[in-house]
């Protein structure tokens, strides 16, 4: 996961940073900085990032990122999926389980993934009503949490 999360950045980096116009591009960009990448995970980054394509005012297109504005109304979007599923929030050790109301857990799930935490190996849905979230070695439930609530400031009311 921390290669992912430091791909990401650099993603972020070179798109900011150069005119690049293709994937192919993208890719070669990513190898100098020493990421082993495929076409496919390259992919799903993009779309991980909601980065598009803006006409360059000439014959093609380049890739961009979204501005601030719309980072922070897909968080809150995410926030509210998260509110609108989630029942409770209990923890022992590295394993956090967040109850869900029926129905909800791959919603909660997909939010504690998109909003990509540091402190998250990953998140299993279950069936129905529960969300399994393995927290790296040496994070607790409570710096999980406090770092939810950071996110998703409703969580505390």
């Amino acid at each position: 996961m921390k290669e992912r999360l430091t791909r990401l950045k650099a993603v972020r980096k070179l798109i900011k940073s150069y005119r690049i116009e293709s994937q192919e591009a993208l890719l070669g960009y990513l190898q100098k900085e020493g990421f082993e990448v495929t076409q496919a995970t390259l992919s799903r980054d993009l779309k991980l990032l909601k980065v598009g394509k803006l006409s360059d005012g000439h014959n093609g297109y380049v890739y961009t990122l979204p501005g601030d504005d719309e980072r922070q109304e897909s968080e809150q979007a995410l926030a509210q999926d998260f509110m609108r599923g989630y029942v409770s929030i209990d923890f022992s050790g590295n394993m956090v389980v967040i109850k869900t109301y029926s129905g909800h857990a791959d919603i909660v799930s997909a939010a504690v993934d998109s909003l990509a935490f540091d402190e998250v190996l990953g998140t299993v849905a279950g069936k129905d009503n529960c969300v399994f979230v393995c927290l790296r070695e040496g994070v607790t439930g409570t710096q999980f949490l406090d770092a939810l609530k950071l996110r998703i400031p409703e969580l505390d009311d």
